[in-house]
């Protein structure tokens, strides 16, 4: 699939180091972003479209990359877009949805005689640049297969399952990033006012079994106060909700990721939602204050 082309639809905090990537591997792109002037800082080695209906058609793989489910219905779901996909072209939502939005959205996609799959990443913006992503994949192995060439240049694809799956293992994912910030917060926190050295306890902790990356990253964020985003609160406020939602739909009670979804509501209403998910530690000191 090296000579395929791919359109690419939203260029933004992870899809820009994705398109990138994919240029350096030489394949030919057209791209779309609702603020152009996002996707134009390609215009050289790219063919920046004016809509998504513009971007897909003649597309041999379109990779979507957008906020949450509400956007990409709109983007990808829309009668131009569905009616400018080329015969055979392969759909790969890499957004944050639903589970069962990623099915229907499926659905409506088989029936035109269009292969989908789900496959949403975990790695953040760093990952995303170093090519190094997670990319947790739902949809036919023959599909994944064909995919190969252009999604190893992004990371790594695990199949965890059909349709739908790529989308369950992300929250699932998201249920430990998020629960995991929050134990780091208290941590450090615990450590400030205890009266040790926080950065010391955290250099400490990264040799024992409390070791992670949310540790080592966010833990370092945390000490250096610099919560400029990587991936936003709002978007992790938005996962926890579809990890909630999806675990009412299989009648579980989740209670670690009900209060942490809690505190980041709390974050928000503080107007912190576009700062770093470590940003949490602000609603923790606040509520200790």
């Amino acid at each position: 699939m090296r000579n395929d082309s791919v359109a690419f639809l939203g260029i933004g905090l992870m899809g820009r180091p994705m398109t990138a990537n994919l240029l350096a591997n030489g394949f030919p792109m057209s791209l779309w972003n609702r603020t152009r002037a996002k996707a134009e800082r390609f215009e050289s080695q790219a063919r920046i479209a004016e809509t998504p209906a513009e971007a897909v058609r003649d597309a041999d793989v379109v990779i979507t990359m957008l906020e949450n489910g509400d956007v990409v219905e709109a983007v990808l779901m829309d009668d131009a877009v569905l009616a400018a996909l080329k015969p055979g072209a392969v759909v790969v939502d890499m957004s944050s949805i639903p589970p069962a939005m990623a099915r229907a959205h499926s659905q409506r996609l088989n029936e035109l005689g269009l292969p989908y799959v789900d496959a949403p990443v975990s790695g953040g913006t760093v990952g995303a640049e170093k090519a190094v992503l997670s990319i947790m994949a739902g949809g036919d192995a023959s599909v994944l297969d064909r995919l190969g060439p252009i999604l190893g240049c992004l990371g790594t694809v695990t199949r965890v399952g059909p349709v739908g799956a790529g989308q369950v293992a992300k929250l699932a994912n998201q249920a430990i990033v998020g629960i995991t910030i929050g134990a780091v917060s208290e941590a450090l926190l615990l450590a400030e006012r205890a009266g040790a050295d926080p950065s010391a306890v955290r250099q400490a902790l990264m040799g024992g079994f409390a070791g992670s990356r949310i540790l080592e990253l966010h833990g370092q964020r945390m000490l250096d106060r610099n919560f400029e985003p990587g991936a936003p609160a709002r978007i992790q406020h938005k996962d926890l909700t579809m990890i909630l939602d999806e675990a009412r739909d299989c009648g579980l009670d989740l209670p670690l990721s009900a209060s942490t979804l809690e505190a980041y509501r709390r974050l928000l209403e503080a107007g912190h939602g576009d700062l770093d998910h470590s940003s949490l530690l602000l609603e923790l000191e606040r509520r200790n204050s």
